[in-house]
């Protein structure tokens, strides 16, 4: 099956991030891209995880491991910790040594959950990296999450040129119509 062109509006997070941004506001209408296999093997070919077959049982576990982040980066702790942690059973890291040195490989227990717990262990390692560099947008009818890379750590919109202009715009005519 080929894959099509991703049509999400911010590409390129951390893989944990990216696996939430899988879904988005698109003219007030919520979009999914996981809506079905296809949609997977987009995502998956976006971070070269196309070794993994898209198929349903993966679209499952992915699904599951995308309401299992999005309720550890917006809900309680307990709840997204034990979601994440559910996930986060089905595979493990082998340590390795080869002739370039110590490394490690990731296990799973079924092959169809290796994207889902890509994407929970990715979540740990934005975690240990810097928590408070997880948002979500600070726009109000925007979704989407990013890992703020900015050097003073200030970034608050998914993207300048979409929800932050829109937000400056809000500002301007609100300023003008008040004048």
């Amino acid at each position: 099956m080929p894959a099509t062109r991703d049509p999400r509006p911010l590409t390129g997070e951390p893989l944990a991030l990216d696996l939430l941004n899988t879904r988005w506001m698109d003219e007030g209408a919520a979009q999914d891209l996981l809506t079905d296999t296809g949609g997977l093997a987009v995502w998956l070919a976006a971070h070269g995880l196309d070794g993994f077959t898209a198929g349903d049982a993966a679209l499952r576990n992915t699904l599951r491991a995308r309401d299992a982040l999005k309720a550890a980066v917006d809900g309680p702790p307990e709840e997204g910790a034990a979601l994440v942690n559910a996930v986060l059973e089905h595979g493990r890291i082998r340590p390795t040594l080869d002739p370039q040195g110590p490394g490690e490989r990731a296990e799973f227990d079924d092959p169809d959950w290796g994207p889902a717990w890509l994407a929970a262990r990715n979540y740990l390692e934005l975690l240990t990296a810097a928590p408070d560099r997880i948002r979500g947008c600070a726009h109000d009818a925007c979704i989407l999450h990013f890992f703020d890379t900015s050097r003073n750590g200030t970034r608050r919109w998914c993207s300048m040129a979409a929800c932050g202009n829109r937000a400056k715009a809000s500002r301007h005519y609100a300023r003008t119509r008040e004048g």
